[in-house]
This record gives C-alpha cells, structure tokens and sequence, in this order.
C-alpha cells in the first residue's frame, strides 16, 4: 500500500508529517536555508516510494473572479491558461474553480482563478522532489481548505468569514459556497491567549469593511464570521467577539472539531494545522496549483502503480481459472471413477444373470444379429387398414360403383441393392364394375374418371388403370349398345394403387 506523507510549508519553514490511522506523526522540521534543503534532500530519498501532498500556508496569495464563453475540452483549458497568464504573470503555480454557468442565452462560465504569486518561495522545495523523483500528488493552501473545513463541520454553505490562527499569524478567509474569494494573512504580536482574543475581535472588523469597501458584500448583509479556537480559549474568544453590527461570531472548539475529522492528535493550542494537514490526508481537494511538470513523477507513479494493479488481477484471474479448472479435472476423475465401478457392478450383475439363462445352442453374436434382424423385418411390416380405409372414403362417395374384389400386398419385389424407399410402398388392386340404369358410355366414363381423380387426391397415392369399363384403345372401334339392356350392363374396370408408407 502506498504511503502518503504530508508536507506543511509556511514562510520559515518545512514540516513533515505521516498519517498512520487518524493520527499525524511529524517526521521532521527543515529550515528554509542551505542546511534545511540538505536535509530535506535526505528525507525525500529515504521515502522516495510515497506520495507527498504540499499545504502552504503563504501571504501570496490572489484570487479573480473571471467570465468565459461556454467551451468544452482543450479550447476551454487554452483560454483558462490564458486567463491565468494575464491575471498572475510569472507563476505556474495557479488553478481554476468552475463556479457554474450564468443564467443567460449564452451560458457563460463563472471562474475562481487562484494562484501563488511567489513562486520563487516554492522552487528550491520543489527542486528537490524532482531532483528525488519523489511523486508530488498536488499543493494544496490553508485558504483552499477552509471551505471544506466548514462544510465536514456542518455549518454548510452561504458567505462566512474563516478565522483562524497559523504560525504566529490569523488566516482570515472569505469564504462564498465553500469557496475561498479572499484570504489574507494579518501578523500576532500577542501570542496569549487575551492577546489572540483581541486580534479576532480586531481582524473581523478590519476585513469586514475591506469586503464591503470592495463591494464583495453589502453593507446591510449580515456575515457570520467562524473561530477556531483551543478550548481553554474559548471563554475569552466569546468576551471579546460579542455579536456586534452584522457579524455574528460561532466559536469552534478545535478539539471537537478534530473528532468531526477523526483525528486522534489533539491540536495543543489555538493552532489550525493539525486539522487542515487532516483534511488534506483525508479528502484532498480536485483542483490543485501544482503544474504538470512538478507531478511528473506522480504521473509515473500512478501508472506504474496501475500497472502492478492489473498484473495482480490478472495473476488473481488465472490463479482462479486455474482453480476452477483443477476442480473440475478432480470432478472428472472423480465421475469416470464411479462409472468404470458401476459398469463393473452392471457387467458383474449380467453374467450372474445371464448365467441363468437356458443354453440355446448359439453364441451372443449370432443371437444378436437374429434379433436385430427380427427387429427391422417386423419395422417393415404394415397392414392394409390404412389402405382400405382410403378405398372405402372413395367408394361411400360413389354409389354406382360396386367393389367386386381387392386385392393388397407389401412391398414390390426389386432387385438387391435398390432404393428402400420403393420397398416402402404398398399396392391395392381394385375390381370393381359400375351399375347405372339407362346410362351411355360418356357418362359411365366420366364417373370411372371421377372415381381415378379421387384416388389420385389421396397424399403420397399413384393410380394406375389396368381396365377400363370400355375398351378405347386406339386402333379398336368404340360401338354403342343394343338398346336398353346394353345400357343397363355392368362395366367392369380393374385399377392398381401405389401407396407410399407414411415416413
């Protein structure tokens, strides 16, 4: 797991923190001098394998409220950076804070830009993690945090003022929906406690009429102004800031504050930094004024990081299909171990039973191809109901034509070797004579036509005329009857029927 380390730099110094389960552990104190960058060149060697966070706590400091035209992407970063430019010139050290759209057909967006105006203060601290290649996750301000501070102790959004005390000065922050718009640093010549009092009472007055001088607030607009305060300061905080005018103050206890944060090192006096350094180890702010040049380093650690990330999972994924496929080899042997026993136990049932069985006289294979032979001449064996049942249908519908004999059989006799699709079928022989009184030839062929027709409706049914009732061959002459009784003559026809066996 990687380690995060803590750095606080104000304008004497560097300090260096650790956050081991909600408690921050100082690592070292390095002097802005020679002997303090030496130092401090070690350190970042020794625990190169951590990500740092940088929290200052500077006078240099500027904030501008900026409009721009609604853009996406890298058009929008351009003029972002442009803005910068203008606004702060020779510092790279700088961020930008959407503030949201105006309410307009344009849509433009509001911006907070902010930026470390001396940047010279930061660059030998800032060598030396490059030249360390110590990974440098951002730098964050006391001033960027405070807004977050107010949130995590419930006191929500709205304009405030922030009051708190840093090396040996008051930070005094403007702070509007959790966003800093002005912060200042004012000096403490009086450490007491009577003394620290008297500069909150003093500073919140004083900041006051510089906000409403800059018309950042009205001034009828009521403000509540935020302390943070040791609790043994509490009572002396509380006699000198009455409410007075529009400010309102709201004293917070510093102790109960860090339990709010789940910070176990209590603050020892009326200074703030354990519970931004807190804060910062906790939730870190999405914006930041480190350039990409100083997070290089921090870049590659994460890859690598991520690297490292995918390669165990997918040792972890292999490592689990691996297992799966182990499990189910064992799963294998073991289900093809109980079949191999249950067909011994089958094999050794069948011989105890099939030594009970009376001797025919043949081996097993013989017997076997006599049954299997049984088996498919008793599957080719059909019966003529089917074909029967198609006649009688033909004949109910033809009165005058009376069944005189049929005749069936299965099969047709073919050669060895041919289709056993034309074994398949079964032939009717119908004879058969039509009765009508006073009826002429035509008509009488025309019902032995229309009986055919019927025949040939049937599915899978080929009709062939073996007799006619009159013989129409050509080359015989076709001669009418002798009157009624000729007409009044039976006329006998014969006809067969090829019938396919239903599949």
């Amino acid at each position: 797991m990687i380690t995060r380390r803590l750095l606080y730099l104000n304008t004497h110094r560097l300090q260096a923190f650790t956050c081991r389960r909600g408690e921050l552990l100082p690592e070292g104190i390095f002097e802005n001098n020679d002997d303090g960058l030496r130092e401090f060149a070690l350190y970042l060697a020794e625990h190169r394998g951590s990500h740092f966070s940088l929290l200052a706590n500077v006078a240099e400091e500027g904030h501008v409220h900026e409009t721009i035209p609604f853009l996406r992407g890298q058009d929008r970063q351009t003029l972002i950076t442009r803005k910068i430019g203008q606004h702060f010139l020779g510092t790279a050290l700088a961020t930008a804070i959407s503030l949201g759209y105006e309410k307009t057909q344009r849509k433009n967006e509001k911006l907070l830009l902010s930026a470390l105006t001396n940047p010279a203060h930061f660059e030998p601290w800032l060598q030396r993690i490059s030249s360390a290649e110590a990974p440098l996750a951002g730098i964050y301000t006391v001033a960027q945090l405070g807004g977050l501070l107010v949130k995590k102790l419930g006191y929500g959004g709205g304009r405030c003022l922030l009051l708190t005390v840093q090396d040996h000065s008051i930070r005094e922050s403007y702070l509007v929906d959790g966003h800093a718009h002005f912060s200042r640093m004012a000096p403490l010549s009086d450490s007491s406690i009577a003394g620290i009092a008297s500069a909150f009472a003093a500073e919140s007055g004083k900041l006051h009429q510089y906000l409403i001088g800059q018309r950042l607030i009205g001034r009828d607009e009521a403000l509540p102004v935020l302390v943070v305060a040791h609790p043994l300061s509490i009572p002396a905080i509380e006699k000198a800031c009455p409410d007075r005018g529009q400010l309102s103050f709201h004293i917070i206890d510093s102790h109960l504050a860090a339990d709010k944060l789940k910070l176990h090192t209590l603050p020892e006096d009326n200074r703030s930094d354990l519970l931004f350094l807190q804060l910062l180890a906790s939730a870190p702010p999405r914006q930041q004024f480190a350039g990409e040049m100083h997070r290089h380093h921090y870049r590659l650690s994460q890859i690598r990081h991520g690297l490292i990330a995918a390669g165990l999972l997918a040792l972890l994924g292999s490592v689990l299909f691996s297992a799966k496929q182990t499990y189910d080899a064992h799963a294998l042997r073991e289900e093809v171990s109980s079949l191999a026993s249950s067909e011994a136990d089958f094999n050794r049932r069948y011989q105890e039973i099939s030594a009970t069985f009376p001797q025919l006289g043949i081996d097993n294979q013989t017997l076997r191809q006599l049954t299997n032979r049984y088996a498919e001449l008793v599957s080719q064996q059909h019966q003529p109901g089917s074909a029967y049942r198609m006649v009688s249908r033909t004949l109910d519908q033809m009165p005058s034509i009376v069944l005189e004999e049929i005749d069936w059989k299965n099969g047709i006799s073919s050669p060895p070797g041919a289709n056993k699709q034309t074994d398949s079928r079964e032939i009717t022989t119908v004879r058969g004579s039509i009765r009508l009184e006073r009826a002429n030839t035509r008509q009488t062929l025309a019902i032995f036509d229309q009986f055919v027709e019927s025949l040939r409706h049937e599915p899978g049914v080929t009709v062939n005329v073996l007799q006619r009732p009159f013989d129409i061959e050509s080359g015989t002459s076709l001669r009418g009857g002798d009157g009624i009784d000729e007409e009044a003559k039976a006329r006998q026809f014969a006809v067969e029927i090829i019938r396919s066996h239903a599949p």
